[in-house]
């Protein structure tokens, strides 16, 4: 049975990597490791950082520029709330967003929820497949959107079409080569129908 335990982001350059992360606040959510796997264009995925405010959204986002992320999208309001896109230095796409328009406390560099979506070609079909390797299924919009009951992770996985994906973050969806990700859970190691890789999570160590 799987279960959904972490998220591992392979990068050419693990300090700088670390640094990044570290400095937005996602040192513990984000797990990387080297790889020098050939990619281009659009991963097919990206991290969502939901925040409480407005003035926390871009509190984070300056974070990630000053770590020295590139803007794909400023900050702005919108008919949803509040937020912006940005790409980390080893080509990950960050979304940080609220749906408040409107500050009610002083401004944080802090986050309520990480959310790693994966921009696949057919919700409904990538919903069933891990349903059927025993990911329990939550929250779900038909073929636009579904979430999974992952209690056993800090970061929520969910799924979303990847041209839809593509469009909110602000990026072209054609890509090619590795996706440079690997989700680390429980049960055997496999590939999802869009090519997302399964790691079997490392053993602990007994007292």
């Amino acid at each position: 049975m799987t279960s959904f335990e972490s998220v591992t982001i392979e990068v050419a350059d693990t300090a700088a990597a670390t640094a990044f992360y570290t400095a937005l606040g996602l040192g513990a959510h984000i797990d990387v490791r080297a790889s020098e796997e050939p990619t281009t264009g659009f991963r097919g995925f990206a991290l969502s950082l939901v925040a409480a405010q407005p003035g926390d959204v871009d509190a984070l986002i300056g974070a990630a520029l000053d770590a020295g992320a590139t803007t794909l999208k400023p900050a702005t309001k919108s008919f949803w709330g509040y937020g912006g896109v940005i790409q980390a230095p080893d080509g990950t796409i960050c979304k940080v967003a609220s749906s408040k328009k409107k500050d009610s406390a002083p401004a944080a560099r802090k986050f309520d929820q990480v959310a790693l979506l994966l921009g696949v070609a057919d919700v409904k079909a990538s919903k069933r497949f891990y349903v059927d390797r025993g990911l329990p299924a939550g929250k779900s919009y038909g073929g636009k959107y579904a979430e999974f009951d992952t209690p056993s992770s800090t970061v929520t996985l969910a799924l979303y079409p990847r041209r839809a994906l593509a469009k909110d973050i602000g990026v072209d969806q054609d890509g090619t080569g590795s996706h440079r990700l690997v989700l680390v859970g429980g049960g055997e190691p496999f590939t999802d129908p869009d090519g997302f890789a399964w790691e079997a999570a490392p053993a602990r160590s007994r007292a």
